[in-house]
């Protein structure tokens, strides 16, 4: 039987995730030109930087809830090996789709940290194209937070049909 601490847990690591994930969304830098008329400089003026911490908070809790899961099932690939049960192959299908989910949620938290940290330094001279404000596209973290839902789900349904295979071999 799958652990019950075990899923509550980890579905609570990866609602939290997922919470950061969209606030991140919803804070993330914005940019305005500004100008330096005793310098005849045009540059840019970013706003709050929250959102990287937002999306990096997310990236380490997803990280814990998954290594949590990994454990627990000993990544599937250590330990004994199952008998050839239909919990088992689902366990291998979830198993998949759950690193999947969970790597593409990462990378769209992590790219979406990286990029809303960075900020233009550079300034153009009054008359000239303005500055480029470069900030983190709508949707990235949106998109993490998206993966990292489907990472929840996936993970807790790959973990009890671990347990289940991991039954049916005791039972066998």
């Amino acid at each position: 039987m799958a652990s019950k601490l075990l899923l509550i847990s980890v579905f609570v690591l990866d609602l939290i995730a997922f919470g950061l994930a969209v606030a991140a969304e919803q804070r993330r830098s914005t940019a305005k030109i500004v100008e330096d008329s005793e310098i005849n400089y045009n540059y840019c003026v970013y706003d709050s930087d929250i959102a990287t911490s937002y999306g990096v908070g997310a990236f380490f809790i997803l990280l814990a809830g998954q290594a949590l899961v990994m454990v627990a099932s000993r990544c599937f690939c250590c330990g004994k090996a199952l008998n050839p049960t239909g919990p088992r192959a689902w366990a291998v299908i979830l198993f998949i789709f759950c690193w999947l989910f969970f790597l593409v949620a990462e990378i769209c938290l992590l790219a979406g940290s990286v990029r809303n940290a960075y900020h233009t330094k550079y300034r153009t001279i009054f008359g000239e194209q303005p500055p480029s404000c470069e900030t983190v596209r709508k949707g990235v973290f949106g998109a993490g937070a998206a993966f990292v839902l489907l990472t929840a789900v996936v993970n807790n349904f790959y973990y009890i049909c671990y347990s289940n295979a991991t039954e049916n071999r005791h039972e066998l």
